[in-house]
């Protein structure tokens, strides 16, 4: 980890926008799952939402590659489950689908903690999403074509959102709580050893100024990981 390197991490950090999200229902093919996490980071978004009741999301390319390393997934088991989490956590549901009461994408307030909807490929948002969502926006359509490919309405309408909290200032400050600000930057810096103290239940070392590991609080973690193990063991021989 060089300093210039944690200096920009840091600087990414302090643009992610922890109330801007996209949930996605049944989006299944890699290529655009991989392109819609490509446009979450590259906008600010911290985490994005999917729906996969049997747990398909996480298996893809898309997601365990590239950006699925700075864009947080959280796997919801149904579209009901995952409307009312958002909608508990104060998100407004703006879905990407056509019906009597859409409006243009551009007319919605994405100021506001917001998350997009975006349906399967070729089906688009389910009748029950639509039902859930707080209002329909569409992107307007000037060709024979019926609508986008789902990766690029979501690139489309994300930097629409980014162009409004720009305008904001909502870029221009860090706008992340301190706890989720510190997990991130270190899961970024050291992801090796961010898995090795998430497998052993460790809480992450502290970094100091220039991005290095303190040394007291490795040691720390590192004995208590060795203590754990030792701990393991001992049961597993009374046990056997």
């Amino acid at each position: 980890m060089t300093p210039e390197r944690f200096a920009k991490l840091r600087a990414v950090l302090d643009r992610r926008q922890p109330d801007l999200t996209v949930l996605c229902e049944d989006v299944h093919k890699s290529h655009n799952i991989s392109a819609i996490l490509r446009s979450c980071d590259a906008v600010g978004v911290a985490e994005l939402h999917a729906v996969s009741p049997g747990g398909e999301w996480s298996r893809h390319r898309g997601v365990s590659g590239g950006s699925r390393k700075w864009v947080r997934n959280r796997i919801h088991r149904s579209i009901d489950s995952a409307a009312s989490d958002l909608h508990n956590k104060g998100y407004q549901i703006l879905a990407a689908h056509f019906s009597s009461q859409s409006i243009d994408y551009r007319s919605a307030d994405f100021t506001r903690p917001t998350a997009i909807l975006l349906g399967a490929e070729r089906l688009g948002v389910s009748a029950q999403a639509a039902t859930l969502a707080d209002a329909h926006i569409v992107v307007p359509m000037r060709g024979l074509v019926e609508s986008l490919n789902v990766s690029v309405a979501a690139a489309v309408i994300l930097y629409e959102a980014a162009r409004q909290r720009e305008e904001a200032g909502f870029y221009a400050r860090p706008r992340l709580d301190e706890g989720t600000y510190r997990e991130l930057l270190f899961e970024w810096s050291y992801p090796a050893a961010a898995r090795h103290c998430q497998a052993r239940g460790l809480p992450y070392p502290a970094l100091d100024a220039e991005g290095f590991i303190q040394r007291r609080q490795l040691a720390d973690s590192l004995r208590e990981s060795r203590a754990a193990a030792g701990r393991g063991r001992r049961i597993s021989g009374a046990g056997s």
